[in-house]
């Protein structure tokens, strides 16, 4: 048997299907810049900012220590319930 053409064409047809890939890649990826180009040049300018103030009042630590302890302690002792109830240690 002769595969000489076979593998010759296989190759040919894999090539060319790379290339359409790229090439449309390629393209795709122009478009984006091109269109994220355009958008910037349309987009007024934004007002700066002078501050962005917090409107969450901040815990201290000693509160924040005491709410995260016990969160853990519903949890454990939730956890122990559950494995009692179930069985599953």
């Amino acid at each position: 048997m002769n595969e000489g053409p076979i593998i010759l064409e296989g190759v040919t047809l894999m090539l060319l299907g790379m290339g359409f890939v790229f090439c449309f890649l390629a393209l795709l990826v122009g478009a984006t810049r091109l269109l994220s180009t355009i958008a910037m040049k349309l987009e007024p300018a934004a007002p700066a900012s002078t501050s962005i103030t917090s409107t969450v009042p901040v815990a201290s630590d000693d509160s924040m220590v005491a709410a995260i302890t016990a969160a853990l302690h519903h949890h454990k002792k939730k956890s122990v319930n559950n494995c009692k109830t179930t069985g599953n240690f």
